[in-house]
């Protein structure tokens, strides 16, 4: 197999790290507590990044069954690479706990500000609806069916009114197979569809979900209510709901019909995530315009973005997605979902090429000869299309990407052994995953940077790759 084929993603780089976890994160205040441990806020000790850490008691996983959830929740987040999706970073274990590092939101739950507003007007559902969908559609697309989508499981960016959504506790998700009937019953009561109930389903129960959550952003209570879960699943089970009076008088109709389409029991008849998003209602939620004075130096970055070595671009992916800021990445995101036009969490060609026409009009001779050239650069993974860290690690600033200190904690997690040097060996267990390539890869990968023969990467070695790739 060619070294070139040796594909890296973000993915890659969420692992169990040796260690305490004091040694690489300050820990900080407690900001909940839940079944199985509690959550705190911690700040990385390098990039000065506020993390979160959500601590698992081990003791409290008492069935083979309840390890096996936590263990599906780190698998299914290393494959979701998605902006609204809450980030997974890495995560520890001691004789007592697990620790899962994570993105920290500080704008709290949808549900609390469902509770302060009361009901949110159309403008605003739709443009969380938009995010939600968007969500759904990307996890689908990746064979992964969430079942416990509700407000408590969507947390704001910040406290800014338009911050945007993250969606997280994948701990009752589960990849599946297109066509597959399910049979296992999660999911919370006055969110969970009809057909989980009767344990025959499938991904579609999650736009059952998404429904609930629409109806009750614009009116601020469920379609189906009831004094105790007996009742509210009796009501679910039958699938019958109204739009009750004076609370959706002045809903428009488009509004209802979209919730009426996601809250069919008819599985064929239900839409998928794309066809809701696709729906006039969620005109509501217009695209952002591209701003032009911040998205020509992205697209110039995207340009001019090159690099030659795998392990160049495997540095760079682990600086993108384990050490980049929310802030080095800000104006990033803000291009990235302007571009996206269908709402998937990736980048098409047809999108990048729409996109250079907006910016730069004629100024560019061959636009789908240029998107071309650059989707076989940026497109790492070659998955056809460019993800959120693929697009991130070319459009940004290339002199904070691979700032010293960025390379020096880069190069410190490759180097496993901390004998001051990585061998094909580390690049295996860093890179290689449950990817089987021969050890003749690994050694191509090493001799492309080995400058003095001896079969192993320095740091002289390592920081003159990554500057060649800086200039």
């Amino acid at each position: 197999m060619e070294r070139g084929n040796v594909v890296v993603t973000s993915g890659d780089f969420v692992k169990e790290r040796t260690g305490a976890i004091r040694d690489t994160y300050r820990i900080g205040g407690k900001l909940g507590d839940g079944a199985f441990g509690s959550v705190r806020k911690i700040t990385h000790r390098v990039t000065n990044e506020v993390r979160a850490v959500k601590t698992i008691h081990k003791k409290s996983l008492r069935t083979p069954e309840e390890q096996a959830t936590f263990f599906n929740e780190v698998s299914v987040l290393r494959a979701l690479d998605h902006p609204n999706i809450l980030k997974l970073y890495e995560f520890y274990q001691d004789e007592k706990n697990y620790y899962l590092i994570t993105e920290f939101c500080a704008g709290g739950e949808l549900y609390d500000r469902i509770i302060n507003a009361g009901s949110f007007s159309e403008a605003v559902a739709a443009g969380i609806m938009r995010q939600i969908l968007s969500c759904v559609m990307f996890c689908h697309s990746k064979a992964v069916v969430h079942r416990d989508l509700k407000p408590e499981n969507f947390l704001f960016e910040s406290a800014s009114p338009s911050a945007p959504i993250k969606v997280i506790d994948f701990g009752t998700a589960q990849f599946f197979t297109p066509g597959q009937v399910l049979t296992a019953k999660f999911g919370t009561p006055y969110y969970i569809a009809p057909e989980v109930l009767r344990k025959q389903y499938n991904e579609k129960c999650d736009i059952w979900s998404a429904g609930v959550n629409m109806y009750i952003l614009l009116c601020g209570f469920p379609p189906f209510g009831g004094n105790s879960d007996e009742q509210i699943l009796k009501k679910v089970a039958t699938g019958r709901f109204t739009f009750p009076s004076p609370e959706w008088d002045t809903i428009s109709a488009e509004a209802k019909d979209l919730i009426t389409q996601m809250l069919t029991l008819d599985l064929d008849r239900r839409p998928s995530a794309r066809e809701a998003l696709s729906h006039r209602w969620l005109l509501h939620a217009s695209h952002e315009p591209l701003n032009a004075s911040s998205a020509s130096g992205i697209f110039r970055n995207l340009q001019s973005f090159k690099t030659e070595r795998t392990l160049q671009k495997a540095t760079l992916t682990f600086i993108a997605s384990q050490l980049s800021t929310n802030a080095e990445k800000a104006d990033m995101i803000s291009i990235f979902q302007s571009l996206d036009s269908d709402n998937s969490g990736t980048l098409s060609r047809d999108e990048l090429i729409k996109g250079f026409e907006q910016l730069f009009g004629a100024q560019v001779e061959d636009v789908e000869a240029e998107v071309d050239r650059i989707m076989d650069q940026v497109d790492t993974d070659r998955s056809g299309e460019i993800d959120y860290t693929e697009f991130a690690i070319a459009t940004m600033n290339r002199q904070k990407l691979v700032s010293r200190e960025h390379l020096e904690t880069a190069f410190r997690a490759f180097d496993l052994d901390g004998n001051g040097t990585i061998s094909k060996d580390e690049l295996r267990t860093m890179l290689g995953g449950n990817k089987h390539y021969s050890d003749e890869v690994w050694e191509g990968i090493v001799k492309e940077v080995d400058q003095n023969g001896d079969g192993v990467i320095d740091f002289r070695e390592f920081m003159d790759m990554m500057m060649r790739y800086s200039h």
